[in-house]
């Protein structure tokens, strides 16, 4: 009997300690546990919101420079990295029979120009033949009124000064014909001097060469770049905005610029424009973003860049960090602790800056406490324990 008395105690020594290690498991890591959170107290303080964007460094004026109709690379006189000046010629398209066509032209012009002092030359002989045959007709209208010729020799001479006129009219109408023939010889002469002059590719500004796209042999047509030169003294970044966190973007808003590049430095910069149009695909807001002075050495073209703008201050208002918002059956909200109960608070939030705190415009006042990070997800009847730090969650 004293065994069995012994056994019994011992099963129930090891039945409450089972029990008493389930109900710890239970109220510790199951579904009645306690979950641990880190909390934090509403502030009322004023906001800098920042806005923060992507972009990529463009340069502001870029020439394409190409031939004005097909033709053949002739030669490339500049390579990529090379400055050049205004006015320099930096390659040539091949002529073809251009030149051939320009001696021919000249060799038309000089024609037309001896068959213009030829007419004006039958002028002359032309106009003093008139002149004579004037003189003639008066002293033979004389002589016939006096009786000393005949009629037949009167109207002889008025015959011939009229023939004289005419053939002086006809002769000045040469010489107008041969002086226009001149004229447009002259100006297709010109036309083609000026195309001959757009073989040449000449560099309308100074600036940098970033592109050389064709290569002596190929031929390019009309419109197509074979060199770019950009400006490197004017250079942007050209930013892509969030809309949903754009509010407040205008043009002369400081910023700071962080290329790629040279991600320990931060380069002053302040928004030049945003521009009118949107990108409706991405829901971004473009802006050109200028550097208050050109970095040294100068960022490759497409080099793509931080930007942050400081955008205006912003009135006291409570804040809470962004990592204590969540969305609860659609609705906004945060979890508000208060006698170590929690409740779900529906919030509306306002602008907020990069170091993660928002502004809350309706559902919370200063002083209440907030959960900002929890070990698990929060329910109506969750039991929590107020903890310093959760693990592998920074302060």
């Amino acid at each position: 009997m004293a065994l069995m008395s012994r056994k019994k105690f011992l099963l129930l020594v090891i039945l409450s300690l089972m029990a008493g290690a389930f109900i710890y498991v239970v109220l510790r890591s199951g579904p009645m546990a306690s979950v641990p959170v880190v909390v934090f107290e509403v502030k009322e303080m004023p906001v800098e919101p920042s806005l923060f964007g992507i972009g990529t460094v463009e340069a502001r004026y870029t020439q394409n420079i190409g031939p004005i109709g097909s033709a053949r690379v002739l030669k490339i006189s500049v390579d990529v990295g090379d400055r050049v000046e205004a006015g320099q010629v930096i390659g040539e398209m091949d002529p073809v029979d251009l030149d051939e066509r320009l001696d021919a032209q000249d060799a038309a012009l000089m024609r037309a120009a001896a068959t213009v002092r030829a007419a004006e030359a039958h002028v002359s002989e032309l106009r003093a033949k008139t002149t004579y045959a004037e003189s003639q007709a008066r002293r033979f209208q004389t002589l016939v009124q006096s009786g000393a010729v005949s009629r037949e020799t009167f109207e002889a001479s008025q015959q011939e000064l009229r023939v004289a006129q005419s053939g002086l009219e006809a002769a000045l109408a040469a010489v107008a014909s041969s002086e226009h023939e001149y004229d447009r010889l002259k100006s297709e002469g010109a036309g083609l001097s000026r195309q001959r002059e757009t073989v040449r590719l000449v560099s309308p500004v100074a600036g940098l060469v970033t592109r050389r796209l064709f290569e002596p042999g190929t031929t390019a047509v009309a419109g197509q770049a074979v060199v770019e030169i950009i400006d490197p003294d004017h250079i942007w970044v050209n930013v892509r905005f969030d809309q949903l966190r754009a509010s407040g973007l205008a043009a002369g808003l400081p910023a700071r610029v962080v290329l790629r590049s040279r991600s320990s430095e931060s380069l002053p910069a302040n928004v030049l424009r945003v521009e009118p149009v949107a990108d409706a695909v991405t829901e971004e807001l473009l802006a050109k973003v200028t550097f208050d002075s050109l970095p040294s050495p100068l960022p490759a073209m497409g080099e793509l860049a931080e930007v942050t703008v400081k955008l205006p201050a912003l009135p006291s208002a409570p804040v809470i960090p962004g990592s204590s918002v969540l969305r609860n059956k659609n609705t906004l909200g945060v979890w508000a602790v208060e006698g170590g109960e929690i409740e779900f608070v529906p919030v509306e939030l306002g602008q907020g800056d990069l170091d993660g705190l928002v502004q809350v415009r309706k559902g919370l006042r200063a002083g209440q406490t907030v959960v900002s990070h929890s070990a698990s997800t929060l329910t109506n009847r969750s039991g929590i324990t107020i903890v310093d730090r959760l693990p592998g969650v920074p302060r």
